[in-house]
């Protein structure tokens, strides 16, 4: 059982109608895709061709402190508020899904912007599978 999941059974109050699989594959995708967007950004500022990845480092770090904030309000249930868990659930796939697009413009010169993209893209569908049943 991976340690979200443990978490999520651990909590002491219902959880209501959220979907206990849908709701820990998104967690875990956040999480990992705010590391995965970190060390991106990092690998691109070390290409010598820094200055023509400004975008995918900036998209990068957008993508990964918006993943990372929704993993983390996503591990919060005490006083759930559905409206909020949508609009970061939003946030998080278009962040993501901007984030894809970029990197997957580099795919083919650097494998770390490939690894990322592929990571944002289950993030996104991640956030996705989320938002739809919330209803």
């Amino acid at each position: 059982m991976h340690t979200v999941e443990a978490m999520l059974e651990t909590y002491p109050k219902d959880l209501g109608d959220l979907d206990r699989g849908k709701l820990t594959a998104c967690i875990q995708a956040c999480y990992e895709c705010s590391q995965t967007c970190t060390a991106c950004a990092d690998a691109c500022l070390s290409e010598d061709m820094v200055a023509d990845l400004v975008k995918c480092i900036r998209t990068n770090l957008d993508c990964a402190d918006i993943c990372a904030t929704t993993g983390a309000v996503l591990s919060r249930h005490t006083g759930y508020d559905a409206n909020v868990a949508r609009a970061v659930l939003e946030a998080c796939a278009q962040a993501c899904k901007a984030c894809a697009e970029e990197c997957e413009r580099h795919a083919s010169m650097h494998e770390h912007c490939r690894v990322c993209a592929e990571s944002c893209r289950r993030c996104e569908q991640a956030c996705r599978d989320l938002l739809a049943s919330l209803g």
